[in-house]
């Protein structure tokens, strides 16, 4: 389960002054669900998402995440939680078997049981190929299956994921979509922010649409366009942007 409560991140800039990025947001996912945050470049889906993985603090506010609170025990929370982001950069000089003993090791699994995980996750991600290359010689593709191989290697209850499709071709955002889907049928709370209105319809139970730190709107796809009306989701999100400037 993921709760935000009164989420709220103030940067302080020299010459702008304070940014609100992300203000008052409240929300919830439950286990065995997809909840997105929807929102153009800049709305606060990344800085939401980083308070939600324990990388920044938030100015007030809370969330509840995998059952421990991100401010009094975030140490609890990063050991339930696989977080995902579009700019997650890889080592070149290591294979990708080492990168996941690497990540795997800083999780604190024993080594016996680590060799067995990375060989369910080369079964489960397809990583015959790319297992035992560096990083710095695999395509694009090949460092998304690694860096997804990364977030799960300690099977998280919680996955937080940041525009991971953000770059990749159509055959390789598929199988991504494959993944999430396969994770919401193993029960696991799925946080996933995007700006393409397509993948939102497709894979989220529930939205959240946010515009300069601030909720609009919230409810399930068919939710959002029976009461905003508009024939899908892009409709929605344009009416409610503009009535809100």
């Amino acid at each position: 389960m993921v709760q935000a409560k009164s989420l709220t991140k103030i940067f302080r800039d020299g010459k702008r002054g304070d940014v609100v990025a992300a203000n008052e947001l409240s929300f919830e996912c439950r286990p065995g669900t997809v909840f997105g945050l929807l929102g153009r470049n800049g709305a606060g889906k990344t800085t939401t998402l980083r308070m939600l993985a324990t990388i920044l603090a938030p100015t007030s506010g809370t969330a509840v995440v995998g059952g421990y609170d991100i401010i009094r025990e975030p140490s609890r929370v990063r050991e339930r939680i696989g977080f995902l982001s579009g700019d997650t950069k890889l080592y070149d000089r290591l294979t990708g078997r080492e990168t996941l003993k690497y990540f795997g090791r800083l999780a604190g699994i024993e080594d016996k049981i680590l060799e067995t995980r990375i060989e369910e996750l080369r079964g489960q991600l397809d990583l015959v190929d790319v297992l035992d290359l560096r990083v710095g010689k695999m395509s694009t593709g090949m460092k998304q299956k690694i860096s997804v191989a990364r977030v799960i290697v300690h099977n998280p209850s919680v996955l937080i994921l940041d525009e991971p499709t953000l770059g990749l071709d159509v055959v390789n955002a598929r199988a991504t979509f494959d993944l999430i889907r396969r994770w919401k049928a193993d029960g696991k709370t799925i946080v996933f922010s995007t700006h393409i209105m397509r993948d939102a319809e497709r894979l989220c139970d529930e939205l959240a649409i946010i515009e300069k730190g601030r909720l609009l709107a919230r409810g399930s796809p068919s939710e959002l366009l029976k009461a905003h009306g508009g024939s899908d989701l892009e409709d929605v999100f344009v009416t409610l942007v503009n009535v809100n400037p």
